[in-house]
Order: C-alpha cells, then sequence, then structure tokens
C-alpha cells in the first residue's frame, strides 16, 4: 500500500466586512442629490443621475 499524499486543505478566506453601513448609503444619496442640482446642465449630471437611483435600491 502506498500512501497518497491528501491535498492540504485550504482555509476558507474570512468573509469581508462591508465597507458601507446602510445609514451611509442614505447619506451618500443625499449627497450626490445636492451635487445634482450643482451640476444639472453639464453632461455628467447622467452618471449621478443614475448613481442616485442605484443607490435608492440599496438603502
Amino acid at each position: 500500500m502506498t500512501d497518497t499524499p491528501q491535498p492540504e486543505s485550504q482555509p476558507q478566506p474570512a468573509r469581508s466586512r462591508a465597507v458601507f453601513s446602510q445609514e451611509d448609503f442614505s447619506l451618500i444619496r443625499t449627497a450626490i442629490a445636492h451635487y445634482l442640482r450643482e451640476v444639472q446642465d453639464k453632461p455628467e449630471s447622467v452618471k449621478y443621475a443614475n448613481l442616485y437611483h442605484r443607490l435608492g435600491r440599496v438603502a
């Protein structure tokens, strides 16, 4: 009988912690709403508006 080396079990990486809290999403969304009023006539306002709406689905 030969000893076949068994693959060593790799420990699972620890689950990453959330970077933002639920309250943070609300604060960021409020800040983006304010900034949207500042850049409403500029082309990048569309990107900020999309971000604002995506954050609304998170919080």
